[in-house]
């Protein structure tokens, strides 16, 4: 099982989309310009990444309709081939993050612990924001997560910051080891928010190394992209400030690999940012509270039958490089790596109520 997955040049989706909307006949007509080739131990570690994010997420919608959970909580089932494709394609506490309201797949593709997630979910003094975030409000220093935002476009900046920082540090200050890329997740309703091209001409006058990664689902709550936007193809935008721009089959994540791939290598040359467009699509409501009613069921039909998962599995086992027994193996060593994460969560301690205003100052 040693053969590599050969790269590609077309998507593998058949013209299908007319039947379900504009978003739908981009995905079809999408033509991408490579698909990463991976070994066989990163196609592992994709999988089991993408499972962790998978199953993470069907826990918390178990919990929460169990009235374990509670408050808003947003989940990224279908999407998981853009959080995997994109941060697996960087380094790890050393490159930067930055997230939305749906951000529990992302902390994790960051490396945050599941225990130290679930336990934010439950707001447990062990979360990873000590219980005072909850579930957009997910925040990770070790793991150089810059933060959840419940306001759409708010991360955007800070993300800004935070490759403006590494920009500084390395010509003004002359680090010639400051180089970390920054990644800025949001989704195409940020897309006509005034912080999205106000961070867009920032980078782009300074070349600073960050990706801004539209997560296209269609959906901004409940208004279609489609009707909400002048131009619905957002990666074009990045035109207008001389900026790369590449749209790519969020569905795919060899394909978002392989483009997150290039956009980092452009970043850390000092070539500057990349507008990535990944399009995909959430297989649940917009949020748990959502009754999804929206949506018509051919549309979602449409994009379960491109289920990045299934998508991954199905490459791996025709390259050889694994097993349908071992990729079975990884989903039973992650639900009971969920599993462990949700009893630690619940037994473990509330924050101390006389702690109720730490956190507040920068000096604490």
């Amino acid at each position: 099982m040693s053969q590599d997955i050969a790269v590609g040049t077309e998507s593998r989706t058949q013209s299908q989309g007319g039947l379900v909307g504009a978003h739908a006949e981009r995905l079809s007509s999408l033509v991408t310009a490579q698909r990463a080739s991976v070994d066989r131990t990163t196609g592992l570690e994709l999988y089991r990444d993408m499972t962790l994010g998978r199953r993470f997420e069907d826990k918390c919608a178990e919990m929460y309709y169990r009235g374990k959970m509670f408050g808003f909580v947003h989940l990224y089932n279908g999407q998981e081939a853009v959080s995997t494709g994109v941060i697996g394609a960087m380094k790890r506490q050393h490159d930067w993050f930055c997230s939305t309201y749906r951000d529990h797949v992302h902390a994790l593709s960051a490396g945050v612990p599941a225990r130290e997630v679930m336990s934010e979910l439950f707001g447990k003094e062990t979360g990873c924001s000590k219980g005072r975030g909850g579930s957009m409000h997910l925040f990770s220093k070790e793991h150089h997560l810059l933060g959840g935002f419940a306001f759409i476009g708010e991360g955007i900046p800070v993300a800004l910051g935070a490759a403006f920082t590494s920009r500084y540090k390395r010509d003004a200050l002359g680090d010639s080891s400051s180089n970390a890329v920054t990644a800025a997740f949001f989704g195409d309703g940020t897309c006509n928010n005034g912080q999205f091209f106000e961070c867009l001409n920032m980078a782009q006058l300074w070349k600073l190394p960050i990706l801004f990664v539209v997560e296209n689902n269609k959906w901004a709550i409940g208004m279609a992209h489609d009707r909400a936007t002048s131009d619905p193809e957002i990666w074009r935008k990045a035109g207008a400030f001389g900026m790369a721009g590449e749209e790519v089959d969020g569905m795919d994540v060899l394909a978002v690999r392989a483009a997150a791939q290039r956009a980092v290598e452009r970043a850390r040359a000092g070539e500057g940012p990349t507008v990535l467009e990944c399009l995909t699509y959430r297989f649940r409501g917009h949020s748990l509270a959502d009754p999804d009613e929206l949506r018509a069921e051919e549309e979602k039909q449409f994009w379960a039958k491109r289920d990045p998962l299934k998508a991954l599995e199905r490459d791996l086992l025709a390259a050889n490089l694994v097993s349908a027994e071992e990729l079975r193996a990884i989903e039973k060593e992650i639900d009971a790596e969920v599993q462990d994460c949700v009893d630690f969560a619940l037994s473990a301690p509330e924050p101390d109520g006389s702690e109720l205003t730490r956190y507040i100052w920068a000096d604490d």
